[in-house]
């Protein structure tokens, strides 16, 4: 597949000649010696002569229908309704990755990235695919003469939640030492790995980290909550670990299968009006944007990558949904298998909600080369963005709060409220509802639990929409001048 990018040799991209390496070096593992002659992949003279008999043998058109359709060489396999072989899935798969990366400026030169790694397919894939890229950006300046346009940087983050988890612990534990080995034999550029427990970002003690993340499940009752609570967490530490470390983007290994599931679960938690901000190729919400290179795939296509090409996955710590997210799951799967375009249609329709104007990468002031990579990329991003005031932001799941709900937290601010009132008020619907405890008497003990990037998320927040708060109420203001009545 071609690369939506003019001129992109210099960029690191693969150009379709690195794809038809691609499915040429697949193939040889697969099958027969493949010659390559004029970029055109054939077969060797015997094997030409040998398949010729084969396709009109006694088998006859029953052989001639399981080749692949692409490329009529190899078989197609087996229970894929494409009739592809497995070069050419390969190819395209990696293709739609590499355009997705391409077109929407998700990775580029000077970038340094980290990968979120969970031990999933999808998680999986993705640090296959980057480090391909990362390869062959490597390889392109080996042989660049000016040297003009460097690799980037990629580390990868595990979050440990042994603590927490009721895998047993030394079961974890050699799942931790499987991540390491997967880390240790990607061949070089040299890639960084971060095992953080997740009970770092509670305190500097490990150990007291632990206990108050405990405490803190212990509190919320309903399971659906509990759940997307340790989600955000997750979030708030592959963030640390990004910023504290110099990474500039992160990325998630979320398909449009998990993406369909969440367009329904959103809806059904109340959560329709921050929806548009999850699914998006580019969230810069956060300080460290995050982005999905692997939008556009299907769980089911990343599965079969991984059995074919035995990309060791983490069966053990890819565990089942429960409550909400458990259910639509299920739903989402069944109706996949009723409809295998089921998925990509949920997708497509939420895509058609407006974007926050969050939802692309910031502007850099580049003055260095890697500027007119970037004019060649953005083109291609969203086209336009209404100019929106600042969004106030859920101190717990970072969702964006619709003015209709911020009236709440308007009739509080400047009153004598406790604190622990003021965070209730400022977080979503969803969060109050799913998180929050329902005795007002307990909310202060649960607030103290909070880590303290949640806690702070309230304090920074009021402080930035102060003006904009004023704003909206402008008209209920008395000037300086003017006397109350």
């Amino acid at each position: 597949m071609a690369c939506a990018a003019a001129a992109c040799g210099q960029t690191g991209c693969c150009r379709d000649e690195d794809d038809e390496e691609l499915v040429v070096s697949t193939k040889k593992k697969a099958g027969k010696p493949i010659i390559k002659t004029n970029s055109v992949s054939t077969d060797t003279a015997s094997s030409n002569r040998s398949d010729s008999t084969q396709a009109y043998s006694s088998e006859g058109s029953g052989h001639r229908q399981s080749l692949c359709v692409k490329c009529k060489i190899d078989e197609a396999l087996i229970g894929d309704e494409s009739r592809v072989c497995f070069g050419c899935f390969r190819s395209s798969l990696f293709g739609k990755f590499k355009v997705t990366v391409t077109t929407q400026d998700l990775i580029s030169p000077p970038d340094n990235v980290l990968v979120a790694f969970s031990g999933g397919p999808s998680s999986r894939v993705a640090l296959q695919f980057i480090h391909e890229l990362q390869q062959k950006a490597q390889r392109n300046l080996d042989a660049s003469r000016d040297k003009s346009f460097p690799v980037f940087g990629v580390g990868i983050a595990f979050i440990d939640e042994s603590a927490i988890s009721s895998i047993p612990s030394h079961e974890f534990e050699q799942a931790i030492q499987d991540v390491r080995l997967i880390v240790s034999s990607l061949a070089p550029p040299a890639k960084e790995l971060y095992i953080a427990p997740i009970g770092d970002i509670f305190s500097l003690d490990s150990d007291d980290g632990i206990e108050r993340l405990k405490e803190l499940l212990c509190a919320i009752s309903d399971v659906t909550g509990k759940e997307d609570l340790l989600r955000h967490l997750r979030m708030i530490s592959l963030q640390k670990i990004a910023s504290g470390h110099g990474y500039n983007k992160v990325v998630l290994g979320s398909c449009a299968s998990r993406i369909a599931c969440h367009v329904i679960s959103a809806t059904v938690k109340g959560q329709g009006y921050s929806l548009p901000a999850d699914i998006q190729y580019v969230d810069a919400r956060w300080e460290v944007p995050v982005v999905l290179p692997l939008r556009d795939c299907l769980i089911q296509e990343l599965k079969m990558l991984c059995h074919h090409e035995s990309l060791k996955t983490l069966e053990l710590l890819d565990g089942p949904h429960s409550g909400i997210n458990g259910l639509v799951s299920s739903f989402v799967t069944l109706l996949q298998e009723e409809n295998p375009s089921r998925e990509p249609t949920i997708v497509r329709t939420a895509e058609k909600l407006t974007p926050f104007n969050f939802n692309r990468l910031p502007e850099t002031n580049d003055s260095s080369n890697h500027s007119s990579f970037r004019r060649r990329h953005k083109k291609l991003n969203f086209e336009s963005y209404e100019s929106n005031p600042s969004e106030y932001f859920c101190p717990i799941c970072n969702s964006p709060i619709k003015n209709s709900d911020l009236e709440s937290l308007k009739s509080i601010l400047g009153h004598s409220e406790t604190t622990a009132d003021i965070f209730g008020a400022s977080c979503c619907s969803s969060c109050q509802f799913q998180i929050l405890p329902k005795e007002p008497s307990t909310m202060e003990h649960f607030y103290s639990l909070l880590p303290k990037p949640m806690v702070a998320r309230v304090r920074d927040g009021i402080c930035s929409n102060q003006d904009w708060l004023r704003e909206q109420i402008k008209d209920c203001l008395l000037s300086d001048d003017e006397e109350g009545i």
